[in-house]
């Protein structure tokens, strides 16, 4: 009975939630409507390996499980230096031998690094596609050619970078927060829309109904309702049982 209660309360304010939800979509239409800016992102992949050290006699020195492991501490610390302003600086001065100015801030705050076991994965943002292959080839370029630099600076003299996978660009879509964007702004509408439809009712002191008149205490011959096609036989059961009091 209480959820009957409940849907004729916001069958009553139905008004209230369909204006927040249409006030809502009117405010994210220059969002939705606006040209979205293009933005491109270039993928690459390194291999990083530390070299053995030579045998130095005829006993087993587990010299694979220790490099591989090596590798992997030192691809930790590799992910952290491409994402430093020194290999942002290194691309951006390679960039400018060739006549093209690109701030190396600008290339730290697109540059995102990922690893897994000796793999490196490097992944750059750009807003221009033609700008950014070039990027992503000078990074590649720098990373190869000036990696014994970046490796001495870890203490990693005998390791090596080598590239698996070339530089791939390609469009990015929007995001996870870009596409739920409007299902949230309606969801949260509707939610304010329902609270506000009880808050009016809590506030309204008028009479709606017969339930209304038995909390006050009052007891209903009968009640009218709203369709037109019983109201002519609703007025005649009135009109009869008010004849029956009569009588009485």
């Amino acid at each position: 009975m209480e959820l009957k209660a409940y849907g004729r309360i916001l069958w009553r304010h139905r008004w209230v939630i369909a204006l927040l939800l249409l006030v809502v979509v009117i405010a994210s239409l220059p969002g939705l409507l606006a040209d979205r800016p293009a933005v491109y992102q270039a993928g690459m992949r390194f291999a990083v390996g530390v070299v053995p050290e030579p045998s130095t006699g005829a006993y087993y020195t587990y010299d694979r499980y220790y490099t591989w492991l090596a590798s992997e501490y030192l691809v930790d610390d590799l992910a952290e230096v491409v994402r430093s302003s020194a290999f942002a600086s290194a691309v951006s001065q390679r960039l400018a031998m060739h006549g093209i100015q690109v701030p190396a801030g600008a290339i730290q705050g697109s540059t995102q690094a990922g690893k897994l076991h000796r793999i490196l994965s490097l992944s750059i943002t750009w807003g221009q596609e033609e700008e950014l292959r070039l990027i992503a080839n000078a990074a590649v370029q720098t990373l190869q050619e000036e990696s014994a630099t970046f490796l001495a600076q870890l203490g990693a003299e005998n390791a090596h970078v080598a590239l698996i996978d070339p530089p791939v660009v390609g469009m990015v879509g929007p995001s996870l927060r870009e596409r739920l964007d409007l299902p949230i702004r309606l969801f949260l509408a509707l939610v304010a829309g329902v609270a506000l439809a009880f808050l009016l009712d809590y506030l309204d002191d008028s009479v709606h109904g017969c339930s209304d008149l038995e909390a006050l205490g009052l007891q209903t011959l009968a009640e009218i309702p709203r369709s037109r096609r019983w109201r002519l036989r609703s007025w005649r059961m009135l009109l009869k049982l008010l004849g029956e009091s009569d009588n009485r």
